[in-house]
């Protein structure tokens, strides 16, 4: 399935408002409502239907599951009882622990939380068994609609559930985010991060404990000021280690959210603390400072209702901060924005949004260890313009995020290894070549390349003009990726790959017959034992006569040229539209020919009589051709085959008809002005067919 560049350039980003509808039907939550309510039925959701396939898409449930409405398994449903809480979030029988542990964070930040649960919904008057949330996704917020049919076992929620059976919101919620990823399957494993920023739109950050600042303590205690959702986990060393229980009651690569940070004074001492809470709903920290340790002895009543501190096996619990960097390997940061970790002053930071694909043969060049092909990625200009205040440098922050990954895993996408470099931008004003990152070194990168949804880092570099350049670390793999750059002072973004640029010269004049080479002779002799006396030849005709003429050239190894190349020949350079050529018409289309072949000989570098595709770029541009990248990609798709290699034949076909239809948009442009209302990119993609 290819995953094809579809919005070049930079974007503004988005500010929340009317999250863009979803359901097939077209019509949004209140539409679909009404329309049950007139018809007096209960809504039942088309798209993501009570059934197995909604559920798994690798393996049958283990148990007889049953859909039911909450008014079926309990007399007084509610969808919020008493406030949306984290006490409302128990684990079901579905590994998305890292989910849960997010949605925990989300009730801590009433704004995030009204934003994803819209309170315009109950079980009160109006209700029809219809329910909404909106969630963001590469930049847009999403409004999905599903129905109230949930997976019940003997009466009782299979999945994600509330400590209170009559309490919906949470369940229905993780069914939401369910159809956005494709069934309840594909919720299996992740990091808490992804939903983090699925809630907010936020960009995401993460600290390995072993390599945190010595403030941690108090970037920590701003997040959670500021609104920023967290979430820790414990490192495993295998498979078998995952859910694997320490002696201090802490569970191996288990997503636990932060809750809360505070100060407790304790026997003359200041003590650091921090609230974690597992979203099993159960299992907690058994050492110091946890629901029965002695410490909470020394600590008056009010302080202990202050810290809300409670004995409940409810999976939260208090432990000292020491202990917590002791015990967890990494924290997660999802900051509502990028400033929500700087000093106290808020900055307002400038956000550009770029979408682009990696396309196998001709935008996946994998990272710079594949020199041959890093070149052909995606090239962002990114134009630093101003300082920071104070500073000789711009901060600025790069989230590159591979899209739909988890909703792809029913059909074998894994999630892949992505990374990006930015290098000094020379004096060009186009895509950078091979010979440029032979010869140049970055000058910042991503940390590392890993395989996560998303790679985020902040960077400080001198005012200047950079090239962004996102990849995967391996060439030929396919996604389609967003790429949101935040900077505190104005930035400007640019799409190296956006325009199309034309530079055909004027067709040169035929050579008099007086002054003919010797080879152009031979052609002529050729061409009237074909043509006959009218001297003008068929595509059938003209098909014989350049196989005939090429056969003799030893240095291009080729099969045959096919008469659809022959056919489109013709259209090129027929100037008299009868559907044939005329010898000086033949001519001036063998120098172009000839320049084309060694064109092509050129990238044949191993004389196979193919070339890589990913040598195209180049190839077109000293044609006279640079094109955009989503036109590139739809030519490698046309023309290339399986090992991504390009005949002789298709590529002389794709350059005739590039040139044919190059020309024939300029002379309608300039007879035409006023009636022109397509860009060339657009005009050759409909002309071409592809």
């Amino acid at each position: 399935m290819p995953y094809l560049y579809r919005a070049p350039g930079p974007q503004a980003h988005p500010v929340p408002k009317d999250a863009r509808t979803t359901h097939s039907s077209g019509q949004s939550f209140e539409q679909l409502r009404q329309e049950c309510l007139q018809r007096g039925t209960l809504f039942e959701d088309a798209d993501f239907p009570a059934s197995n396939s909604s559920l798994f898409y690798s393996e049958r449930p283990q148990v007889p599951f049953v859909w039911k409405r909450p008014g079926e398994i309990v007399k007084n449903p509610e969808f919020i009882l008493g406030g949306a809480t984290r006490t409302d979030i128990c684990q079901g029988e579905l590994g998305d622990c890292w989910l849960l542990a997010a949605i925990a964070s989300l009730t801590l930040n009433q704004k995030a939380l009204a934003r994803v649960i819209p309170q315009d919904q109950s079980f009160g008057p109006g209700y029809a068994g219809i329910f909404h949330f909106q969630f963001w996704q590469h930049s847009e917020w999403l409004d999905v609609v599903i129905d109230d049919r949930l997976p019940t076992f003997r009466d009782r929620l299979v999945f994600l559930h509330s400590a209170d059976h009559n309490e919906f919101w949470s369940a229905l919620l993780e069914k939401a985010y369910a159809k956005l990823n494709g069934s309840y399957e594909a919720l299996k494993g992740g990091s808490a991060i992804e939903a983090m920023e699925d809630f907010t739109g936020g960009v995401a950050e993460t600290f390995q404990m072993k390599e945190a600042p010595e403030n941690f303590y108090e970037i920590l205690e701003k997040a959670l000021k500021r609104g920023s959702l967290l979430g820790c986990f414990i490192d495993t060393g295998s498979a078998a280690e995952s859910e694997a229980r320490t002696p201090f009651g802490l569970i191996k690569g288990h997503a636990y959210s932060v809750t809360g940070i505070d100060q407790v004074n304790f026997r003359g001492q200041r003590i650091e603390l921090i609230r974690v809470r597992n979203p099993w709903g159960q299992v907690e920290w058994n050492g110091s400072w946890s629901d029965s340790s002695p410490e909470w002895r020394s600590v008056g009543p009010a302080e202990q209702k202050r810290l809300c501190h409670t004995a409940l096996d409810d999976g939260e619990f208090w432990m000292a901060f020491k202990d917590f960097k002791a015990h967890f390997d990494k924290v997660e940061i999802c900051n509502l924005t990028p400033d929500a970790l700087e000093e106290d002053a808020v900055h307002k930071w400038e956000v550009t949004v770029h979408q682009g694909s990696w396309v196998r043969g001709s935008t996946a060049g994998g990272c710079r260890n594949f020199l041959d092909t890093f070149w052909t990625n995606p090239q962002i200009k990114l134009s630093l313009t101003e300082k920071d205040e104070g500073q000789e440098e711009c901060s600025f922050l790069v989230a590159l995020m591979q899209k739909d990954r988890r909703k792809l895993k029913r059909f074998g996408a894994n999630v892949l290894t992505i990374g990006y470099a930015i290098y000094e931008c020379p004096d060009k004003d186009e895509h950078l070549n091979k010979d440029f990152f032979r010869y140049h070194a970055s000058r910042a990168r991503s940390k590392t390349f890993i395989n996560l949804r998303e790679v985020s880092d902040r960077f400080k570099l001198p005012p200047g003009e950079y090239i962004l350049i996102p990849s995967t670390f391996e060439p030929h793999q396919e996604a389609d990726f967003c790429l949101r750059i935040f900077s505190e002072k104005k930035a400007i973004t640019r799409d190296m790959d956006g325009n199309v640029d034309i530079d055909l010269p004027e067709p040169p004049k035929p050579t008099p017959p007086d002054q003919e080479t010797e080879e152009e002779l031979r052609f002529r002799a050729l061409f009237e034992q074909v043509a006959g006396e009218d001297m003008e030849v068929t595509a059938e005709e003209l098909e014989y006569v350049l196989n005939a003429v090429l056969r003799k050239k030893k240095d291009i190894k080729f099969k045959k040229l096919s008469l659809i190349s022959c056919k489109n020949i013709i259209s090129l350079m027929d100037t008299s539209g009868n559907g044939k050529l005329e010898f000086d018409e033949f001519k001036v289309f063998w120098d172009k020919l000839k320049q084309w072949i060694n064109l092509f000989l050129r990238f044949d570098a191993d004389k196979s009589g193919t070339m890589s595709t990913y040598e195209l770029r180049t190839a077109l541009k000293a044609a006279g051709f640079q094109l955009s990248s989503h036109l590139l990609q739809l030519i490698v798709l046309r023309y290339a085959d399986e090992e991504l290699q390009m005949d002789f034949d298709d590529f002389l076909n794709c350059l005739v008809r590039l040139e044919n239809a190059s020309r024939v948009f300029q002379a309608l442009s300039t007879k035409n002005k006023e009636f022109i209302h397509l860009t060339i990119n657009e005009f050759i993609h409909l002309t071409m067919n592809i």
